[in-house]
C-alpha cells in the first residue's frame, strides 16, 4: 500500500496490525481519477480511517485539510505514522464515527468512508447506516460528495438522504458516489 500521487506520491503505507482490509491501490486510484479537481482545497473526512490512506491520498493532491476519525488505538497509532512518514498534516480523532457525526463543527466537501463490511445476514451493515444518517447528511457541503466502500449488494437500498451517481465493483468491494438528492 502506498501513496499514489500528489507531494508524497510513492511513500508506502503502513497499514495496522489488527483486522482491516486496506483499500487497494487500484480502488484508491481510480476513486481520486474520478474526484478529480474536487480534492484540491478540500475539507476531507475518512471516517473508519484505519491506516489512514484516503485522507492522506487526498493531502498529497492538495486537499486543505483532513480529519481521521477512527476508534481503534492501533489505527490511530498508524495513522499517525503515515502522516510523519508523508510528512503531511491532519487531525486524528480517536471516536466511534457515528459518535464524532453528532459533534463536527464544519462541513466537508468531500468525506470516505471504508467501515468494516458486513458480509453475513445478521452483520452490522455500517454503511446502511450511515446512508441513513441525518448526522451525516449534514457533514457534508451542499455540493460534496460522499464515497463509501462496502460489500457488494445486489440492488441498490432506496435512500432517502442520498442519491447514488456511481457504482463501481471491484472484486469483492463496491464504491459508491454519493451527493444529497435536493
Amino acid at each position: 500500500m502506498r501513496v499514489i500521487s500528489g507531494s508524497a506520491g510513492g511513500i508506502p503505507l503502513k497499514a495496522p496490525s489488527h483486522d482491516i482490509r486496506p483499500t487497494m491501490d487500484m480502488v484508491r486510484g481510480a476513486i481520486f481519477s474520478s474526484l478529480g479537481d474536487l480534492v484540491i482545497g478540500a475539507r476531507v473526512l475518512d471516517l473508519f480511517a484505519g491506516s489512514g490512506a484516503f485522507g492522506i491520498e487526498a493531502l498529497s493532491r492538495g486537499a486543505a485539510e483532513a480529519v481521521f476519525v477512527d476508534d481503534d488505538s492501533k489505527s490511530i497509532e498508524t495513522i499517525r505514522f503515515n502522516l510523519a512518514k508523508t510528512r503531511l498534516d491532519g487531525k486524528i480523532i480517536k471516536d466511534d464515527a457515528f459518535r464524532f457525526l453528532k459533534t463536527f463543527d464544519t462541513p466537508f466537501r468531500l468525506i470516505f468512508a471504508d467501515p468494516p463490511y458486513a458480509r453475513h445476514a445478521g452483520d452490522r451493515d455500517y454503511a446502511v447506516e450511515l446512508l441513513a444518517s441525518k448526522d451525516l447528511s449534514v457533514a457534508v457541503e451542499p455540493e460534496g460528495i460522499l464515497v463509501v466502500e462496502r460489500f457488494p449488494i445486489k440492488k441498490e437500498a432506496d435512500s432517502s438522504l442520498w442519491k447514488v451517481l456511481r457504482a463501481k465493483k471491484y472484486g469483492k468491494t463496491e464504491v459508491i458516489f454519493c451527493v444529497l438528492k435536493s
